[in-house]
């Protein structure tokens, strides 16, 4: 699809979506924590860089690196038993998560969470972030997301990776970049970010004059 929502005005009313983890909230201590015990519980070597150097994959994508197929479900759950012990201790929300979730209901749009985190690994991180409450798609990556997009009519979808900016063009929603994950502005916009704020304390005002249709 790959249209832009600045040529139609009624869309820019539309939801208005955020990924989870390293948009909204600072889930790197407690994914990383969770994979360094998984790697000591099944004595496999995980090196921690690569996996922080993807994060935003679906578990089972990345557990996929580590493991063979026979063993990927005994993986990811052991991972997950892992996360939800570790999550509340260690996720934070990211600087404006709330005010930019605030800022969406506000304008009497809904905002809505797009994530590939598992729904059993959300409560405990969202409850520990203490993030306002959001309409919620779970595990759902890439092309998986662009289809909730479109599905939805969204407006705009916020994201840290190539992907979630990829999955918003597709979807015809204004793709924007937060770089508070793994990857740098640069890499953002080569896959098609519309505009990339440095933090989500910036989204009140940008998305105040993205409802005005003002230009970029």
């Amino acid at each position: 699809m790959d249209t832009d929502p600045d040529t139609d005005s009624e869309r820019r009313d539309g939801p208005v979506g955020f990924d989870l983890d390293l948009t909204l909230i600072d889930s790197r201590p407690a994914i990383l924590a969770a994979w360094e015990h998984l790697a000591r519980d099944t004595g496999v070597a995980i090196d921690l860089a690569a996996v922080d150097s993807r994060m935003g994959l679906k578990l089972e994508d990345e557990a996929a690196y580590w493991f063979p197929p026979s063993e990927l479900d005994r993986a990811a759950d052991g991972y997950r038993r892992h996360y939800v012990r570790l999550a509340p201790a260690l996720t934070t929300a990211l600087p404006g998560a709330a005010a930019a979730l605030d800022a969406v209901t506000a304008a009497g749009a809904t905002a809505v969470i797009i994530t590939a985190k598992h729904p059993v690994s959300i409560g405990p991180s969202l409850t520990a972030a203490g993030l306002p409450d959001a309409e919620i798609y779970a595990h759902v990556h890439g092309p998986e997301k662009a289809a909730v997009l479109e599905r939805l009519r969204a407006a705009v979808y916020v994201g840290d990776t190539p992907a979630d900016m990829a999955a918003a063009r597709s979807a015809g929603a204004r793709a924007v970049g937060v770089p508070t994950g793994s990857f740098e502005v640069t890499r953002l916009l080569a896959a098609g970010a519309h505009d990339v704020l440095a933090t989500l304390e910036g989204f009140p005002a940008w998305y105040a004059s993205f409802r005005a249709g003002a230009p970029s």
